[in-house]
């Protein structure tokens, strides 16, 4: 028998599962091996912007709980990307993945190459988690539900059609792996016990989709901007 908590986690998942980024064309030619290196490393540069906000958006979440208890919880998000000292994390980790591709970390660090509609999306989604409630917040991370089998497939694919890219650069995806399980395995806890009503329920579908939205959008900007100027082109 069906209880509101399972039945919300039904919901949820079936978010994550149809509206995930997995299925963006941009996404499905890069796994099926069909990006140039301009596009590739035109990803990396791009995704470098939202990669780098994601510890100020788990800051902002973190300053909304109440109890240590929640905050050590969330704290670890933030010591996942920023690292425990200069040199780790996962931050760090993609910068080597540019590296990797031949990008230099200067040039990812600066920013000026990010196209407008990935820094309209990640903007988006870092108000989204100042300005709305803990489960609304937290609920809009559960995009990590599909996180893992999306790195799985990714290291697969780097490894498989862009040998050019060196193998120690995929270190972000395969680590992401093992954290994206526990991260969502956390979060799916407290949106399943924050809920309680059914305006609740849909406040946190509706942030999932939102976030889901904000990943899209991403690769919309980076698959739709000019590549004339982009980084590595001609390479």
């Amino acid at each position: 028998m069906s209880t509101p908590r399972t039945r919300l986690e039904e919901r949820l998942r079936a978010v994550a599962q149809e509206r995930y980024h997995d299925r963006h064309p941009f996404n499905v030619r890069m796994h099926a091996g069909e990006l140039t290196p301009a596009e590739l490393r035109r990803w990396i540069l791009n995704r470098f912007h939202y990669q780098r906000h994601i510890p100020v958006k788990d800051a902002l979440i973190t300053a909304k709980f109440d109890t240590p208890r929640l905050r050590r919880m969330w704290l670890r998000r933030i010591q996942d990307h920023d690292g425990a000292t200069d040199g780790e994390g996962g931050i760090e980790r993609w910068l080597r993945l540019g590296e990797a591709a031949g990008l230099d970390r200067d040039r990812l660090l600066s920013g000026d190459e990010v196209v407008p509609g990935v820094r309209l999306a990640v903007d988006g989604y870092v108000n989204f988690c100042r300005l709305r409630d803990p489960l609304e917040a937290v609920a809009a991370s559960l995009t990590e539900l599909s996180a893992p089998g999306i790195m799985l497939t990714r290291i697969d694919a780097f490894e498989r059609y862009y040998p050019w890219i060196e193998r120690e650069g995929l270190a972000y995806f395969r680590n992401r792996v093992g954290q994206g399980r526990r991260d969502s395995t956390e979060a799916l806890d407290l949106v399943l016990t924050w809920a309680r009503t059914p305006e609740d329920e849909d406040r946190a579908v509706a942030a999932l989709a939102f976030k889901c939205d904000v990943l899209w959008s991403l690769l919309d900007a980076v698959d739709h901007a000019d590549t004339k100027d982009g980084p590595g082109e001609g390479t």
